[in-house]
């Protein structure tokens, strides 16, 4: 007999309890000094930062696809219950505005910009959070944690950037709410059975995305690499987009189980 203790909820619970314990328990982390310095502030038509800024296009175009597949024909046989549509719609909006917030801060980085970034960015993460949890565990329950993830995720970015404005950088909530879903969302897949067919789409997502972050690290390592081609940061841009893109092929390839 299965015992309650043991239930994908209640490990999830443990494990997300586990990650805020070890956040509190750690120093406050304030933002590098150095950090809106980026590698490549080439210019072009008379746009600075250039490819860091195009560059997030990407993200304006995949969020538009993937609304539009969403209220597409196709987009709602996508999904057994019409009701975990609303996450993804968060989703690829909040990939959109991600786009418009990340051109506006590379225009001219400062913390202040940087928070719109940010704040696009826990939004999307925080809604395909939900969007995973509705379908792994309970969709009711996803729907009711979706406005409270969101606004968790807002409020991280709103922390920091008070903290700066205080002379006490603190990252540790936006660094929680960017780590626990790459953390929990394996964990879901562990613990609980699939309701849509190709669930290894979702690690390649998750994947993804690291290697963005890992890009990102490397700014100027990649842009000494390439011989000054391109940036870190750059391909930090096309391989979160791209990860966005698993998320859209991932909807429209899988099937009902």
């Amino acid at each position: 007999m299965k015992q309650p203790g043991f239930s994908p909820l209640i490990w999830l619970i443990l494990a997300a309890l586990g990650l805020i314990l070890l956040v509190i328990l750690l120093p406050p982390i304030p933002q590098p000094a150095a950090y809106h310095d980026f590698a490549d502030q080439r210019a072009c038509l008379g746009l600075p930062n250039c490819l860091d800024t195009v560059s997030n296009a990407l993200f304006v175009w995949v969020g538009l696809i993937g609304l539009h597949f969403l209220f597409s024909l196709s987009g709602r046989r996508a999904f057994r219950d019409a009701r975990e549509t609303l996450p993804y719609i968060v989703f690829f909006l909040g990939v959109m505005l991600i786009g418009f917030a990340s051109a506006y801060y590379h225009l001219a980085p400062d913390h202040a910009r940087l928070s719109w970034d940010r704040g696009a960015m826990a939004l999307a993460m925080m809604a395909w959070f939900a969007a995973i949890l509705g379908e792994r565990l309970d969709v009711t329950l996803a729907r009711r944690l979706l406005p409270l993830l969101v606004a968790a995720g807002l409020a991280s970015v709103a922390w920091w950037l008070w903290s700066e404005i205080q002379g006490r950088g603190d990252l540790r909530p936006y660094l929680l709410m960017q780590a626990a879903p790459m953390l929990l969302i394996p964990l879901l897949l562990w613990r609980t059975p699939p309701r849509y067919s190709r669930s290894s789409d979702i690690m390649v997502v998750i994947g993804l995305y690291g290697l963005a972050l890992l890009l990102d690290y490397g700014d100027r390592a990649v842009f000494s690499a390439t011989g000054s081609m391109v940036s870190g940061h750059t391909l930090k841009h096309v391989f979160a987009a791209l990860a966005v893109v698993v998320v859209l092929r991932h909807l429209k390839q899988r099937r009902v189980l």
